[in-house]
């Protein structure tokens, strides 16, 4: 469903504007009334695209062309995260850079022969998964082949993770394809930790997320683990002076000495520490405790103290008192962020191979 002004007059849309300006300061009637009725149809047709676009994707997708696809996923991830239960913070991370970039196509999963790909990026770098992902593929593939899109796995086994993780539930809309374009320098979209509160809600609001939707998806790091390097210049580089004393002070003076002792420097590649420390396989509402206590381990979980509205959020569900709120919304705006400009019907492909396109 691409839609362009390709059938307008040349310049039309923008000649549209300008008139419309200079008429209105004028106090004349419109100059091209052609270019004004086209571009509204023009404006009213992408509406309706974006919106067709969502309502294909629906949880009974696969129901006859693929009834087993969930039973399938859930096998292999109750397999692996038996054996590796801090998987489950990894797999779900891929499901949010995947859709903040490109929308959710699957393209974060593919390889480039260049080193030019999404997952060639810096903020990809510390993903893990790529090879369980697959290994999840070969046995859908194996059931219904040339059917189930890598997108809608990575939707899937996100769910999954949380599930058995001791999250909420939901229902995936599937029905999602995959695309073929995949580019390093485009995960400037991806929020990184070090982010404001301003920046957060930015890059939030390119893939249709509100600020309820990020106070309630930061949650997620109540399950996983970080490098240091993701958090360290809190530690040691906050305005760049590069020393001890260099540090953020809006950072619990305690828990930032014991982040110290994990994390002895800046070039510190290679600790890994728990995002939500003492339940960190395990997704409940203790983050927010952490973050109302100024221990959210990430700039970004700090910045959440910033704004009143995710304030209180935080404030609320620090208690624990609403946990069945809390497992509701994240289940909503998971929804909601795997809404995120899919590619549907005939756009895109499904692939064989989740690190390949097919051509």
């Amino acid at each position: 469903l691409k839609l362009s002004l390709i059938n307008q007059p040349p310049n039309c849309h923008h000649r549209f504007l300008h008139s419309q300006a200079r008429n209105k300061l004028l106090g004349r009637e419109p100059e091209n009334m052609a270019c004004r009725v086209a571009t509204m149809v023009a404006v009213l047709l992408a509406a309706v695209a974006a919106t067709c676009a969502q309502a294909q994707l629906h949880d009974k997708f696969y129901s006859e062309s693929c009834p087993s696809v969930e039973d399938v996923v859930r096998k292999e991830m109750v397999r692996a995260l038996s054996l590796a239960p801090s998987l489950a913070g990894p797999l779900l991370r891929m499901h949010f850079h995947d859709c903040f970039v490109r929308g959710c196509d699957g393209s974060v999963l593919l390889d480039s022969a260049n080193k030019t790909a999404e997952k060639d990026a810096q903020p990809n770098q510390t993903l893990r998964g790529f090879g369980f992902v697959e290994r999840v593929k070969a046995a859908v593939e194996k059931a219904c082949p040339d059917t189930v899109s890598c997108a809608d796995i990575l939707a899937l086994i996100a769910r999954d993770a949380v599930w058995l993780s001791k999250g909420p539930y939901w229902t995936v809309p599937l029905g999602r394809r995959d695309g073929s374009v995949s580019i390093s320098n485009e995960t400037d979209a991806l929020p990184p930790p070090t982010s404001n509160f301003t920046v957060l809600t930015q890059l939030f609001a390119a893939v249709n997320l509100d600020t309820k939707d990020l106070v309630v998806l930061s949650a997620g790091h109540t399950i996983g683990t970080s490098h240091c390097f993701s958090f360290s210049d809190r530690l040691y580089n906050f305005t760049g002076m590069e020393n001890p004393s260099d540090i953020d002070p809006s950072l619990e003076p305690q828990y930032m000495m014991r982040l110290k002792s994990k994390c002895a420097s800046l070039n510190d590649n290679t600790t890994l520490v728990e995002m939500d420390p003492g339940s960190f396989k395990t997704f409940d509402t203790d983050y927010f405790k952490l973050v109302s206590k100024r221990r959210g381990l990430f700039h970004s979980d700090g910045a959440l103290l910033t704004d009143p509205f995710t304030r209180a959020y935080v404030q609320r569900h620090a208690t624990g008192a609403y946990k069945d709120e809390f497992f509701a919304d994240f289940a909503a705006s998971m929804i909601k962020m795997g809404n995120a400009n899919p590619l549907t019907g005939s756009q895109g492909e499904i692939r064989k191979k989740c690190s390949v396109v097919n051509h």
